[in-house]
């Protein structure tokens, strides 16, 4: 009976995945957010395409027992409190969080749903929220690539070894499986990443590349913040 429902779940993951993310969501999108999610004594964040378990391994100003987690994910086999698309996440309500953590999310979208992400992020987030995103750095691994390094492994993950190949184009193992949806469909540098949040309507902004992460992270708020703010909301949410 397993083997035959990992037999479905990569069938119907496939079926999606050759439909695109919309009519994969339309085909699951059965959850309704309880208003219970966002009624709490403490600060809450919005964890989009939360992956399969709660994970402590996030941004860093997030780590703090006084924050409560909201995990959102298009799969729902991954069993997220809320089965959405981060294009449209209508039982989200407007203003109801005080933070987005957005975990190598944007390039699995079509470069023109990545306005629709954020926008929808800028959304749900409070008028003092703040979105903290991070995805793969273009620049640091074109440089791998400019190497002919493009299928040596850069990094071991949780998933496996990890080479430039899979950060262009999506893991090659779930990819194989079926899971279509890990496919990644556009890309990002610092400074392309930072303009798209900027044109999303955050007021001020913080990014960082870390070439030897390979990862790229900005940290954005709604409200206008002096120069001493943005700084302290960098150090708190930016890794070093």
């Amino acid at each position: 009976m397993a083997a035959l429902d990992t037999v479905l779940t990569r069938a119907i993951r496939s079926w999606a995945g050759a439909r695109g993310l919309q009519a994969w969501q339309k085909a699951i999108h059965h959850d309704t957010a309880s208003p219970d999610l966002f009624v709490g004594t403490g600060p809450c964040f919005l964890h989009v395409g939360c992956g399969p378990a709660r994970s402590p391994d996030v941004a860093p100003g997030l780590r703090g027992a006084q924050w409560h987690e909201i995990r959102l994910d298009i799969d729902p086999w991954v069993h997220p409190d809320i089965v959405a698309s981060i294009v449209d996440m209508p039982t989200v309500p407007t203003g109801c969080v005080d933070a987005v953590y957005s975990s190598h999310n944007l390039e699995h979208l079509s470069p023109h749903e990545v306005p629709l992400a954020l926008a929808e992020f800028r959304r749900v987030l409070k008028p003092d929220g703040v979105l903290i995103v991070t995805c793969p750095d273009l620049q640091a691994v074109a440089r791998l690539i400019a190497d002919d390094k493009l299928c040596e492994v850069a990094y071991e993950s949780a998933e496996g070894p990890i080479s430039p190949i899979d950060i262009l184009y999506g893991h090659r193992p779930a990819l194989a499986e079926g899971r279509m949806t890990m496919a990644h469909r556009t890309g990002f540098t610092l400074r392309s990443l930072s303009e798209a949040v900027q044109q999303a309507g955050f007021a001020t902004l913080a990014g960082r590349a870390r070439p030897s992460h390979l990862d790229l992270w900005v940290a954005a708020s709604c409200a206008p913040l002096s120069q001493a703010q943005a700084q302290a909301m960098a150090d708190l949410h930016l890794p070093a």
